[in-house]
């Protein structure tokens, strides 16, 4: 991965990181992106999903070219795209776990 893309994945998640958190973004530049009001949960929970099932879809699609034939694909980009896909799938699995053994948590509380 190229050092202009490390940037770019890292600019991506502090921005991420400051929507969840309702904080004030920095862009690459230095100035501030704007004040990012509390996060709505179901509205973040279903960007990312969508945004998972269309790396999916994305790596998918990398794939069958290439199986295909088609000479502008190379392996290395295909496996790449099928990486990351893969890897945001099982984040996402492993935060839809710990929402639910949270919940699960506070439902068994005694009041």
């Amino acid at each position: 991965m190229s050092d202009l893309n490390i940037q770019q994945v890292l600019a991506e998640m502090r921005a991420l990181e400051a929507r969840t958190t309702g904080r004030v973004a920095e862009n690459a530049a230095g100035g501030v992106a704007g004040a990012a009001g509390p996060a709505d949960f179901a509205q973040l929970l279903k960007s990312s999903v969508d945004k998972i099932a269309s790396m999916q879809n994305q790596a998918s699609a990398l794939a069958q070219a290439y199986e295909s034939g088609d000479k502008r694909v190379d392996l290395t980009q295909v496996m790449l795209e099928v990486q990351k896909a893969g890897l945001a799938f099982r984040a996402m699995t492993e935060v839809r776990n710990k929402l639910i053994d949270a919940y699960t948590q506070v439902m068994n509380m005694s009041v």
